[in-house]
């Protein structure tokens, strides 16, 4: 798997100053383009988009310094349909525009090449197992959230308190099945993966009966899912597992994440130090 992702990786250098299709990277990495997002950004720490974006900048900026061509003629090439256009983004990674760095010799900011390379340290052993569930329901309360990668999310904070704990008791009730109780659901999540963008997040059960009124519902269909299971401290304990899924069991496994929800079900320790976590990813067998 990581030697076919080093692949797409050359085939983004030969295009940088072309279109590059998505699609195409994902038939060169042998996987689904929804797999290739998603491995992408938990392993690189950023979305597809803004590394390729970033690269093309890079060589952008070198040209800008080096070249006798015009401004307009690089940001062409690169992909800015206007001059304009081409500034603003030079300057939101460079700090300062392609006109003033080319006149100074300005210092500019450069993204390197990324290879990925699997390190197996061996020090612990990842407990999961694939479960194949039929069609199921979440069912509970529903907000629109920013994505955060890292650090608390506060729109998810402010929304879980404000659902009181007698209607949290009674949504509870309704859980019918693995994972058991009140469990956090992400869906929807722009394809990106870039900080800031939106998703659907549900404080709620799974259940296969009927949703009481007024519940938000969302269907999900029979598939296959994989379950990690971890116990520490929190967070440290859970966002490991969640690095670990794809820095290690991924590209070790025949699996590949499918479009689905992703489902977590914690549970906190009385000081609430310590936490006993249950990650629930949509998946489905590599081909060939």
């Amino acid at each position: 798997m990581l030697e076919r992702l080093n692949q797409s990786m050359e085939h983004i250098e030969r295009q940088l100053d072309q279109p590059i299709d998505v699609a195409e990277l994902a038939r060169i990495a042998a996987t689904s383009e929804y797999h290739l997002r998603r491995m992408f950004s938990a392993l690189a720490g950023m979305p597809l988009s803004e590394y390729i974006r970033r690269r093309r900048l890079t060589v952008a900026g070198a040209e800008v310094l080096v070249r006798d061509e015009s401004l307009l003629e690089i940001a062409v090439r690169y992909g800015y349909g206007s001059g304009e256009a081409f500034a603003r983004a030079f300057r939101a990674m460079h700090g300062v525009g392609p006109g003033e760095a080319r006149r100074s010799g300005a210092a500019l900011v450069s993204q390197p090449r990324l290879t990925f390379r699997l390190t197996v340290e061996g020090s612990s052993s990842m407990l999961y197992r694939v479960v194949d569930k039929p069609a199921f329901s979440v069912v509970g309360f529903k907000a629109r959230v920013p994505l955060v990668h890292s650090g608390p999310n506060q729109a998810i904070i402010d929304f879980v308190r404000g659902i009181g704990s007698q209607a949290m008791e009674g949504l509870e009730k309704l859980s019918d099945q693995e994972p058991q109780g009140v469990v956090a659901v992400c869906d929807d999540l722009d394809p990106s993966r870039a900080e800031g963008t939106e998703l659907d997040y549900y404080q709620a059960v799974i259940t296969s009966g009927a949703a009481p009124e007024g519940a938000a519902v969302l269907p999900v269909p029979a598939g296959s899912w994989a379950v990690f299971t971890t116990s520490g401290p929190a967070p440290q304990a859970i966002q490991n597992l969640w690095r670990d899924v794809f820095t290690q069991w991924f590209p070790s496994n025949p699996y590949r994440s499918r479009p689905g929800p992703e489902i977590l079900r914690t549970r906190m320790s009385p000081d609430q130090t310590e936490a006993d976590a249950e990650l629930w990813l949509p998946v489905e067998r590599e081909q060939g």
